[in-house]
């Protein structure tokens, strides 16, 4: 089965807050994407409410509950207490944990399990049992996979960036991608699904559909955002669901 697609809203909501209005809505472009064929909606709620604010989750889980049921809600957050409060609260299928500072502009490394691993186990536990799946951010570095796994986590996200900053050069496009292959075999080898997400276009997806062929799930706002501008979301989340393998 091809990777689902989750639409990131940040994007959507960034553009929103630059002036006190409800437009673009939220709720509404993710009510398209959906509507288009996407199977879940991403956020990464950061303390300052720079883009998706606390205030968009409830709307989202009920936009989800209400309409669509079989999608999914996709959480990513710095496992702080009140990140871990945030989501118990909206409780999304799946919970993506970041290795981020709350200053950075956007996630660009993933977990380093080897020195993080003990901290992410109760956190990881706490809240499998509140009946979410947890996906843990990873860079392209089979060598993690192991210290990965014995978190409890049920998947990683591979942190996709350099191989999407890339796009004008194929030969180190193709190192990198290689190298995300080698760490997504080991991690299903090892029983963790795979994720994938970052700086990821309807040019460079079908490559690494092919090299993670049991890739799970796409998380991609910034590209299908930018896309959206110039075809329209519905138009964006077909070609993206093309892409993948739709």
């Amino acid at each position: 089965m091809p990777a689902k697609l989750s639409v990131n809203l940040n994007a959507i909501a960034m553009l929103r807050n630059r002036r006190d209005l409800p437009w673009p809505s939220v709720t509404g472009l993710g009510r398209i994407a959906l509507a288009a064929g996407a199977h879940g909606l991403t956020v990464h709620p950061r303390p300052d409410e720079r883009h998706i604010r606390f205030s968009d989750l409830a709307p989202i889980r009920a936009l989800i509950d209400d309409e669509f049921p079989q999608a999914e809600f996709n959480i990513e957050g710095y496992p702080s207490e009140d990140f871990l409060e945030l989501v118990e609260k909206h409780q999304p299928e799946q919970v993506t944990l970041v290795p981020d500072d709350p200053s950075q502009a956007t996630s660009d490394h993933g977990w380093d399990f080897v020195g993080k691993g003990e901290m992410l186990k109760p956190i990881v536990a706490r809240l499998k049992k509140g009946g979410m799946r947890v996906s843990l951010f990873s860079d392209a570095d089979p060598a993690q996979v192991t210290a990965a796994k014995a978190t409890g986590a049920d998947r990683i996200e591979l942190y996709t960036g350099p191989y999407g900053g890339s796009y004008d050069d194929l030969e180190k496009a193709g190192k990198y991608l290689e190298m995300l292959g080698k760490t997504a075999d080991v991690a299903l080898a090892a029983g963790l699904g795979v994720n994938g997400g970052h700086d990821l276009t309807v040019a460079n997806l079908p490559a690494l559909a092919k090299r993670i062929p049991r890739l799970a799930e796409v998380s991609i706002g910034h590209g299908l955002t930018a896309d959206a501008l110039e075809y329209g979301m519905a138009q964006t989340v077909k070609r993206f669901l093309a892409s993948c393998g739709w």
